[in-house]
């Protein structure tokens, strides 16, 4: 297969195809775009589609879907997808459902619509020339009509042969169903091969068309009237609709009418008889086909052809027939193409249903083993209930069987007439050449097979390691063992020598290892298929060692042991104890001890020298851990036995307000020294209430010389005074003690992106609203993908502020923030994540920017998009202006404008004004596009200049009738007085039309004469500056016809003609001349020379023994002359050796004196109805004819009409009165005499009814 073609840049890695649907079911169109969440529109017919109970839309991630429920007719159309500015288009196809066929007689194929002839031609009547192809269709050529093979089946109904006797009408019908046709269809009729009917139209052939709006059905057709014996042969019927095309053949048979012999006396002074041809037809045009160039010459004369240029004309429009198959009736198609693993049919339609097919692929032929299985036969066993029979038909050969091949990768099916190869899966293997074989035929097709697009089905994700892990970004793809390619800030990455990266593929997963990352390795990795890409983001970072635990200041009385513990998050780190500046070196009484990442100093049998500042210092990391140990050197005196009991608070754990502060979950416990005598009691109070052991958390404990208070796991609650009291018989004593429990912080507030960028955002929120008791000293930031679930940490040193600027993000792709509060005790619980963002960043400023127009109150600004959009759809522009001198910038208008250009108004004259342009996106605006200096807000004179139009420079030239329409742009300020002259007189608005604007001028005439030529003068003038120009335009129309066409010479097969120019020749210079020929008995005309520039030629090559005339038309620009101008003697070719004398006749002379055959005939009428006088009258010529009343000629008075039909005269007065009544005469005149008849007319009044009544009562 060749080796597929980049394609052009899209937003669509997808797109939806055109489909084809019954009405009533659903159809999904699908699309998937580059880029995930991209903004999709769909539309049908130019206007956008709305989610409803028609039509769903769905989208996921990159994928989107337009459903079309419940399809009816109105939804066929064109349909489109729109993703950022990549638009695709395609269709819907409705068909209708399939209906049961209606049970009816079934009627005969080759009848046709026969309309008989109402009455039969005269036989007195002149029988119309036979060949004459104005009226009738041309004589059958001999040649099989067009075939084609890419027929799509558009008839409804076909035209059907039909016959019929020479006189007689015929009506051939063809129907087309426009439902699922974007186009009107278009219908061609030919006879032959090559002959269109659509020229021939004429007294016996008319084409009709019809179209039902309801059924969509479009009716053509083709009326043969009063048909000839030249009509039959073969014809054809041709509809196409746009890329689809159906042909149907037909034929006409013409029999000759029954007629009586009669005796042709004429036969019988014959000196030889006329014999009638026996010999078979010969078919001259397949001679001429086979025969060489060479003897065309010598064929056309022995058949009797005289147009020998028609003859040429005729042989090359010629086509090849095809030759048909015997064994396929419909063979494969040139080529197929399927996607990758899904399945393709192959069909091929056979003649005979009961012949062997073979399947090849790249010329081996499938073999019949488990992969290949065919089923030649099958059993039916019929069983009848009634008797207990049993029989059994064993199908062999039948027209209609079924062979089912069962596997899992081919099929081969047998229906009928029609063999199938069915191919299942289809993979990269099966993309070869098919061919099927029946006998010694065969036909062959190509099968390509397409790969689809491999998608990346789950994206990268960001990463954030230490220096010196293991990083590996994973994706997963759509279809196994397919090729990715890895790259690194646009480089492609490879295996190198030192196997740095790694490339792992686990069947759909793909897997990119670095070894021991380092911080070369921070970048953007993406990995790339041929359907999609991925983006992730690695970050490197040092290795910082945290405390999760430090060590604390102890105080400790002597014997006792002093324990240091703290714990870091390196496992692997170790570390120095000093103890003020010296290091500690293990003995039998000092223990160090590193177990995971817990570090212990333990001090046994404390003495007064192991007070000091300890300090452990971890090694690789410059940073230490401090605390002090205190050493209570208790003093006892003698004492006497009632001693009053002491508390003895000598301890650095407590500030000066005797605060003692311990973390949250750690274990608070109070040593407090007590002296008394005899032993006092103790009790532990806070907020005036005793505190017991009642809670399982607190402790209280009394030994000698010691009371301890302790709460395991410190919480918040537990802060405040405690207050401890000691008694005994010789007194009491209190101590208060301050304890302050501290804490993380609580959460940050919900961060706010306040602004984004091209690959930048910022970020800000309120601090906690509890700082667990300590300064929060800083914030910690992460950031994900949306669709991500690991977060990165922007930052590992606590960050002071409540705004930070995050950068290293994608443009376009959405990310979401959340922040960490951190004090001296540790880090806070993160914060609710952030509204989802995406980084896009302000676009360029608009380019461009300049002044159009600059009036007394406004100011026309145009500029040009700016250079860079990026990833967010631009919103508008925004305009402003300020006046020189001040910095307040005033919008020019409210909102944006998605326009280039502006009209700034109501501005006041003489400001002088700067401007300035900004674009608009989500991101915000840019950077102003500024005009280099301000602009004085004041009109400008400008001299008046007229931009004649190139084509207007020279002659313009129009045919009479067209429309002119001239539009000619000046400019010019102010507006100029423009004016138009024609032939420097002023032009009139009834003589042509004249619309003017501020920039140009229109000169219109709808319909334009022979007047309009001329020269038109245009003025633009402002004030006392003008400019000018002309258009001259030439009404030209058709000429007149030659004159004076005479036969000059006659001498052997030659004629010498000779002709004047015509006297108008349509205001234009004569190009040519074509003079015809024509043989007298058919009236056949022939072109002898066409664009011929003389007035006078030979015209050679006559046939002798035939009589023939001539014409000659007028060639101008517009065309030929309406009329040609004919030779008024016709030119016979005599036969060699013989001179033909023509006998002498005398002249008949056909004229008559005018006579009266019926006379007018005295009339008595009623007054007010019309009444009619009529005679009739012969004579020639035409004789003229007056009427006369009274002896008063009465021609022109609008009482009377006269009418003459035929011979017939007829007088009609309308509605007369008694006036009217008289004498009328009838005088008709012709150049051999007159004759004259009169009538008298009596006109009776009316009665009215009451005198009719009385009348009859009075006979009564």
């Amino acid at each position: 297969m060749p080796e597929p073609v980049k394609k052009a840049v899209s937003a669509f890695a997808k797109k939806p195809k055109t489909q084809e649907a019954e009405e009533g079911s659903s159809v999904v169109f699908e699309a998937e775009t580059e880029k995930p969440d991209a903004k999709v529109k769909w539309q049908r017919n130019s206007q956008d589609i709305v989610g409803d109970s028609r039509y769903a839309i769905a989208a996921d991630g990159n994928r989107h879907s337009l459903t079309v429920k419940a399809v009816t007719r109105d939804d066929a159309g064109s349909y489109a997808v729109i993703a950022g500015g990549s638009k695709v288009k395609f269709e819907l196809k409705v068909t209708s459902k399939p209906e049961a066929p209606a049970e009816a007689p079934a009627s005969e194929p080759g009848t046709a619509n026969v309309e008989p002839e109402p009455e039969p031609a005269p036989a007195s009547s002149p029988a119309a020339p036979a060949g004459n192809v104005q009226e009738a269709p041309p004589a059958e050529d001999g040649h099989a009509p067009d075939t084609r093979q890419d027929l799509t089946g558009l008839f409804t109904e076909k035209p059907q042969s039909g016959e019929v006797t020479v006189g007689e009408n015929i009506t051939f019908v063809a129907k087309v169903n426009a439902t699922s046709l974007l186009k009107k269809p278009t219908v061609k009729w030919f006879k032959g091969k090559w002959m269109d009917l659509a020229s021939k139209s004429g007294k016996h052939l008319q084409l009709k068309e019809s179209h039902d709006r309801n059924t969509k059905v479009h009716t053509f057709e083709m009326h043969i009237i009063a048909a000839k014996a030249n009509f039959a042969g073969a014809y054809r019927c041709e509809v196409s609709s746009k890329d689809k095309f159906d042909s149907c053949n037909f034929s006409l048979t013409v029999h000759e009418a029954c007629t009586t012999e009669s005796l042709d006396i004429r036969a019988a002074f014959r000196r030889t008889a006329v014999q009638a041809n026996t010999d078979s037809d010969v078919d001259v045009w397949d001679i001429l086909h086979r025969a060489p160039a060479s003897e065309y010459e010598k064929i056309a004369f022995q058949y009797g052809i005289t147009d020998l240029r028609g003859m040429l004309k005729r042989l090359k429009k010629m086509k090849k027939e095809e030759k048909k198959s015997e064994a396929f009736l419909k063979k494969l198609d040139p080529a197929y193409q399927v996607n990758k693993g899904h399945k393709i049919k192959l069909a091929v339609e056979v003649a005979n249903p009961d012949v062997e097919v073979k399947w090849l692929k790249n010329g081996q032929e499938f073999q019949p083993t488990g992969r290949f299985q065919f089923n030649p036969c099958y059993n039916i066993i019929i069983i009848n209930m009634k008797h207990s029979t049993k029989s059994v038909i064993h199908i062999s050969s039948l027209c209609l069987f079924l062979c089912l091949i069962i596997t899992s990768k081919y099929i081969f099916e047998s229906v009928g007439n029609m063999r199938y190869l069915t191919i299942n899966h289809c993979s990269l293997a099966d993309d070869a050449a098919y061919c099927c074989v029946v006998g010694e035929e065969k036909c062959t097709t190509e099968l390509f097979v397409k790969e689809p697009p491999i998608l990346i089905v789950k994206n990268l994700e960001d990463q954030m390691v230490m220096k010196g892990e293991r990083v590996e970004l994973e994706c997963e793809v759509s279809e196994e063992g397919a090729n990715v390619k890895w790259e690194k800030d646009g480089v492609e990455l490879t295996r190198d020598e030192s196997f740095k990266y790694r490339f792992k593929k686990d069947g759909c997963k793909h897997v990119l290892m670095i070894n021991e990352a380092s911080k070369d390795d921070c970048g953007h990795y993406k990995v790339k298929t041929n359907g999609g890409e991925s983006v992730a983001e690695v970050l490197v970072q040092e290795k910082q060692l945290e405390v999760y635990q430090s060590i604390a200041d102890l105080t400790v009385k002597a014997k006792d042991q002093a324990l240091f513990k703290c714990e870091v998050s390196d496992e692997n780190v170790r570390g120095t104890w000093y103890k003020n500046g010296v290091e500690v070196k293990a003995d039998a009484r000092i223990n160090i001890t590193h177990i995971g990442r817990i570090h212990k100093l333990t001090i046994d049998d404390v003495k007064p020298e192991d007070e000091g500042d300890y300090t452990f210092v971890p090694d690789g990391h410059a940073f230490n851990l401090s605390a002090k140990l205190n050493f209570l050197e208790v003093k006892i005196d003698y004492v006497p036995r009632q001693d009053p009991p002491k508390i003895h608070l000598d301890c650095m754990g407590r500030t000066a307000e005797s605060t003692i502060v311990v973390v949250a979950g750690n274990k608070l416990r109070l040593d407090v020294p007590i002296t008394g005598d005899p032993a006092p009691t103790v009790i532990w109070t806070r907020a005036e209430k005793v505190v017991t052991e009642g809670d399982g958390r607190v402790h209280v404990e009394t030994t000698k010389g010691h009371c301890v208070f302790t709460i395991e796991g410190a919480e918040r609650q537990d802060e405040g005074v405690y207050s401890v009291v000691v008694r005994n018989p010789a007194g009491e004593d209190t101590a208060d003690i301050n304890v302050k429990v501290v804490d993380v912080p609580d959460p940050p507030q919900i961060p706010r992106i306040l602004s984004v960028g091209e690959d930048s955002c910022v970020v800000q929120w309120d601090p906690p609203l509890f700082d667990g008791g300590q300064p929060v000293i800083g914030y910690v930031l992460e950031r994900k993908k949306k669709k991500s679930y690991r977060w990165m940490r922007l930052n590992f040193d606590p960050y002071p502020e409540t705004t930070y600027e995050a950068r290293r993000m994608i443009e376009g792709v959405p990310y979401e923030m959340r922040v960490y509060a951190v004090n001296s005790i540790g880090m806070s619980r993160h914060s609710p994540a952030s509204q989802p963002f995406v980084p896009v960043a302000p676009t360029s400023e608009p380019t461009g920017l300049c002044v159009d127009d600059v009036s007394d109150t406004s100011v026309s600004l145009r500029w040009r998009p700016p250079e860079r959009v990026g990833a967010a759809d631009l919103e508008g522009y925004g305009v402003e202006y300020c006046k020189e001198g001040t910095d307040e910038w005033i919008p020019a208008i409210q909102g944006l404008t998605e326009r280039t250009s502006l009209i700034v108004r109501d501005l006041s004259t003489g400001d002088k004004l700067q401007f300035r342009v900004r674009a608009y996106n989500m991101a915000g605006p840019s950077a102003p596009a500024t005009l280099a200096q301000p602009i004085t807000i004041r009109e400008i004179m400008q001299r008046p200049k007229i931009w004649l139009p190139r084509n207007l420079r020279q002659t313009l030239i129009k045919k009479v009738g067209d429309t002119v329409n001239i539009v000619i742009p000046f400019q010019g300020k102010p507006r100029p007085k423009v004016t138009w002259s024609k032939d420097k007189e002023p032009l009139s608005s009834a003589f042509a039309s004249v619309r003017n604007s501020e920039t140009d001028t229109i000169l219109f005439i709808r319909k334009t004469e022979r007047k309009h030529s001329g020269r038109y003068d245009l003025q633009v003038q402002i004030e006392n500056v003008e400019d000018t120009a002309c258009v001259n335009l030439q009404i030209v129309d058709l000429p007149g016809s030659p004159e004076a066409l005479k036969i000059v010479d006659v001498w052997g097969f030659n004629v010498a003609l000779e002709w004047k120019p015509p006297k108008d020749s349509g205001n234009c210079e004569i190009t040519g001349y074509t003079v015809q020929k024509a043989e007298k008995k058919t009236m056949e005309w022939f072109t002898v020379f066409d664009q011929y520039r003389r007035t006078h030629c030979v015209v050679s090559d006559l046939i002798m023994g035939n009589e023939y005339v001539f014409r000659v038309f007028a060639i101008n620009l517009v065309g030929l002359s309406p009329e040609p101008c004919n030779s008024k003697d016709g030119v016979y070719i005599q036969k060699t050796g013989i001179v033909y004398k023509p006998p002498n006749y005398k002249d008949h002379d056909f004229s008559e004196a005018p006579k009266f055959t019926h006379p007018l005939v005295n009339r008595s009428v009623i007054a007010g109805y019309n009444a009619t006088l009529s005679c009739a009258v012969r004579g020639i010529p035409k004789p003229k004819v007056t009427w006369y009343k009274n002896k008063m000629d009465i021609t022109n008075e609008a009482k009377y009409r006269m009418l003459s039909k035929q011979g017939v005269l007829t007088l009609e007065i309308r509605k007369p009165c008694p006036f009217d009544g008289g004498v009328y005469t009838c005088k008709a005149v012709n150049a051999s005499g007159e004759d004259v008849v009169e009538c008298k007319l009596e006109v009776r009044p009316q009665i009215a009814k009451e005198e009719k009544k009385e009348e009859k009562k009075q006979k009564a």
